[in-house]
């Protein structure tokens, strides 16, 4: 028998391309709503390192580039709505990126009797999105970072696999696009709007 939420946890889902910001707002937005942050770029790092049976499986295909496939992201996902069940909401960030992602988490929810609360599509132009990448690249110590290659690919599956996604996710949920130019400070306050409209 599957454990319910003792009450009802509220999902927001952040989306936007590589390099678009997702995460620095979902971090001012974890604390701004009291969410629990969920990057699943992260946790897919983490099953990475500990080298768990899930994590040996994504190895090859994030150190590529490339989107970890449906039915892996579909058993990750739901263990990690089961391990937050009793937060009182969780910031998806990364999921869903593919439409058969999309009924995907619909499905894992109406399971759940959970909802989503909101999508927040952080929408920035591609010139943009590669500064930003570069920038990054000069800090991180992350090898995928140091490739223009893979950022230019990140985008390209952005566009082809997520952008329909995200056109999809406005027949199932609510969704918000927001001007991801600016400063944090101006993109977080029209998120916190988007939100609360």
């Amino acid at each position: 028998m599957r454990i319910l939420p003792s009450k009802r946890m509220e999902i927001l889902i952040i989306t936007g391309p590589p390099y678009s910001g997702k995460g620095t707002q979902c971090e001012l937005l974890k604390t701004s709503l009291g969410f629990t942050h969920i990057s699943t770029g992260d946790r897919i790092r983490k099953e990475k390192e500990e080298k768990s049976p899930i994590g040996r499986i994504m190895t090859e295909y994030e150190e590529s580039g490339a989107l970890v496939p449906d039915e892996i992201m579909q058993d990750l996902i739901g263990l990690i709505i089961d391990e937050n069940l009793h937060e009182r909401g969780i910031i998806l960030d990364g999921y869903p990126r593919t439409k058969p992602q999309v009924d995907t988490i619909l499905h894992l929810l109406t399971d759940r009797k959970l909802k989503v609360k909101a999508v927040i599509n952080i929408d920035v132009p591609q010139e943009e999105l590669l500064a930003r990448a570069k920038k990054r690249a000069e800090s991180s110590d992350r090898k995928d970072d140091k490739d223009i290659n893979i950022h230019l690919k990140r985008i390209e599956i952005f566009e082809k696999e997520t952008r329909p996604a995200i056109e999809y996710m406005k027949t199932r949920f609510p969704v918000k696009n927001i001007n991801g130019l600016g400063t944090i400070k101006d993109i977080t306050k029209a998120i916190t709007a988007a939100i609360n409209a």
